[in-house]
């Protein structure tokens, strides 16, 4: 392959967008910013580019190994953004420090992951989101997923579940069986993965007492509504678990008001790579394509490594994953119809130009093209 050759191809892990394509992605990101903007939301664009230590493994983000780091002229380590929310916590500390009112927030941009293995990923891929900030109650977690599962349908989406979590199961489960921290990691790694053969390994290997090992094993079982994390409350020891699983009825009353019931169900093993989460999480399914269209949950003590002590809770939607599986589910995405063609010769430009022009004043979209002629070929 020549020098002029390689120029023409872009790196692997990024693709290049433009006409009708584009228009998709641009139409199916507006559709879902509609329904943040209808709660309330307020846009918010961070650089691209942060302080390493934004996202420091004291943090509980992506690992250093997966960052695009550089250097600046004063030796600085910086890195392009992995992941929107520790950029998001890290504005809203510096600028509303003091506040004590709710912050909602949501964006659009580029987030970047250096991974050795793709399997399909991006390096860069087109994220949507949302935060909401300062609101600890299990009314801001049903208002958050609520306006998810509003996102998703304006872009024509409805067949789609939204599995919830809470991460405090786990760990109320663990700490009762007085686990160490090495043990809850493996446990986490292998629940995250969906690897129960390993979970039940893991059990026996480290001697987990009988009664954990079947709170822990519980964790693995489909719940379909309300009724099924009273059981799971009933069967539970541990006070933190109950908790965890209480606030989890809290919000299915919630969404239950919200009319969106049967877009849920629970599952105590969704867990999450990333440490900040705190209490629920939640990812969103649909057919046509192998990873979640969302992803989300609670970080209430992220602010708190910026300076600003304040509970939070919030979501991303990977743009091209939406994308895809609205094209796989063949939901059309209605976009702006091929412009007006004018054509003109050298002696009736002007009058064409102001019939182009006043389209154009009604919105419509015009080109002009010169008439081809004979010795033009």
């Amino acid at each position: 392959m020549t020098d002029r050759q390689e120029l023409l191809h872009t790196p692997e892990g990024v693709w290049d967008h433009y006409g009708k394509d584009y228009m998709e992605y641009t139409r199916t990101a507006h559709q879902v910013k509609l329904a943040f903007h209808a709660y309330g939301y307020e846009d918010i664009k961070t650089p691209t580019f942060e302080f390493f230590d934004v996202f420091s493994r004291e943090v509980g983000t992506t690992p250093s190994r997966e960052l695009y780091k550089f250097f600046d002229r004063e030796g600085n380590t910086l890195v392009l953004r992995p992941d929107f929310t520790p950029s998001v916590a890290r504005c809203a500390a510096k600028y509303f420090r003091e506040s004590s009112e709710p912050l909602r927030f949501c964006y659009e941009g580029s987030a970047f992951q250096n991974t050795a293995n793709l399997q399909g990923k991006l390096h860069e891929s087109t994220e949507l989101g949302a935060e909401l900030i300062g609101d600890g109650t299990a009314a801001g977690d049903a208002e958050v997923i609520a306006m998810l599962i509003d996102g998703i349908l304006k872009t024509g989406l409805t067949k789609f579940q939204i599995s919830v979590g809470n991460v405090e199961y786990f760990k109320g489960i663990c700490e009762a069986a007085g686990l160490d921290a090495d043990t809850e990691r493996d446990l986490r790694d292998a629940l995250s993965g969906k690897n129960y053969f390993k979970v039940q390994d893991l059990l026996k290997d480290r001697n987990v007492a009988e009664i954990y090992r079947d709170q822990i094993m519980r964790i693995t079982g489909f719940m379909r509504d309300g009724k099924d994390l009273e059981e799971a409350r009933e069967k539970t020891s541990s006070r933190r678990a109950q908790a965890a699983l209480e606030r989890l009825l809290d919000l299915d009353r919630l969404l239950e008001d919200y009319g969106f019931e049967k877009y849920v169900s629970y599952d105590l093993s969704l867990l999450s790579r990333y440490q900040y989460y705190t209490g629920i999480l939640f990812k969103g399914y649909t057919y046509g394509v192998g990873e979640p269209i969302a992803s989300g949950g609670r970080y209430d003590g992220l602010l708190a490594h910026f300076g600003k002590d304040a509970p939070a809770v919030g979501f991303m939607i990977p743009l091209d994953t939406m994308v895809e599986a609205l094209r796989a589910q063949h939901i059309p995405i209605k976009v702006p119809e091929g412009p007006t063609v004018l054509t003109y010769t050298e002696e009736d430009f002007a009058k064409v130009l102001q019939k182009a022009k006043a389209l154009r004043a009604e919105g419509a979209r015009v080109v002009m093209t010169r008439a081809k002629t004979e010795d033009a070929g």
